[in-house]
């Protein structure tokens, strides 16, 4: 059985799934004034830049570097822009997303030999009823090739998990800002074609102040920080207890955003928050409780 995290490092944990939950908040005020696909291209420009120049390489081989900065960074965010364009919406999307826990437990049990508990099974399942609940009130029309790019984005970031997990012990920052080198070119060929060069200038020469702000806390806290916790955290215990605190992420995102941009939290959603948190609490803390729950033998 997985031992159990330390009180730090669940806070640690914690810390990084809401500020990841309230992302969502910057994201909405910074596509105010920029497209998404420049939006992605100047994040991860900022997030490399100039750090790359300072942070040394991690010690890992080119490929694994490329790897991770390609499905961690430019395929689960290509991936799950093409998908709401297609016609997914936003919170059907960041339901959809929080899939890669499962295909992170998965990877981690068939090549990282990871035990996963029956525990952690209820747990998972008692979560999945909470985002059924929120797919249940998404409106809109789902296309099947968008829920398609959605679901592969959640495959790009349960294989970036699995690659930060496969790392070992490098250093997180600078996994982050080298990862993001492999992002700003291709995102960038991809702005310039599907946006266009007017949209891009029109964009950047009227840029606000808080679409400035926001792109900061985006680069530097969501991402740099974000981050390079949660690959420190997968470097030091099991996929298996870290991955399912990103279960948090949508539930953080619809406070977050009810109480920054003043968007309704129906009955509906403090149901699928609760069932959530249910989940999350049974897979991190169950093996604690449960010898306390049980009766006791003579």
């Amino acid at each position: 059985m997985p031992a159990a995290l330390p009180l730090r490092h669940v806070l640690l944990a914690l810390l990084t799934v809401t500020i990841w939950g309230s992302n969502f908040v910057a994201i909405k005020l910074a596509l105010h004034d920029l497209p998404p696909l420049l939006l992605c291209t100047l994040r991860f420009l900022f997030v490399a830049l100039p750090l790359a120049f300072i942070l040394p390489r991690p010690a890992i081989a080119w490929r694994q570097l490329f790897l991770y900065g390609l499905t961690m960074f430019a395929l689960q965010f290509s991936f799950m822009f093409f998908g709401m364009k297609l016609g997914v919406s936003a919170g059907l999307a960041s339901v959809m997303l929080q899939l890669q826990v499962f295909v992170t437990l998965a990877l981690s049990a068939v090549f990282l030999r990871e035990r996963i508990t029956p525990l952690q099974v209820a747990g998972t399942l008692i979560a999945v009823a909470g985002f059924a609940v929120v797919a249940a009130h998404s409106g809109g029309e789902v296309s099947l090739a968008g829920l398609l790019c959605v679901l592969l984005a959640a495959c790009s970031w349960a294989y970036g998990n699995f690659m930060s997990r496969s790392l070992g012990k490098v250093n997180p920052l600078a996994l982050v800002v080298w990862g993001s080198l492999v992002v700003p070119l291709p995102m960038g060929l991809a702005s310039l074609a599907l946006e266009g060069p007017a949209l891009i200038g029109q964009s950047l020469a009227h840029v606000g102040r808080p679409a400035v702000l926001a792109l900061a806390f985006i680069v530097y806290v969501s991402t740099h920080v974000g981050y390079s916790l949660w690959s420190w955290l997968l470097a030091r215990h099991a996929a298996s207890a870290i991955t399912p605190f990103a279960l948090l992420v949508p539930v953080v995102g619809m406070l977050s955003s009810a109480l920054f941009l003043g968007e309704a939290l129906p009955a509906w959603k403090l149901e699928a928050a609760g069932l959530v948190l249910t989940g999350l609490a049974v897979n991190v803390f169950g093996a604690r409780l449960l010898p306390a729950l049980l009766p006791r033998r003579a």
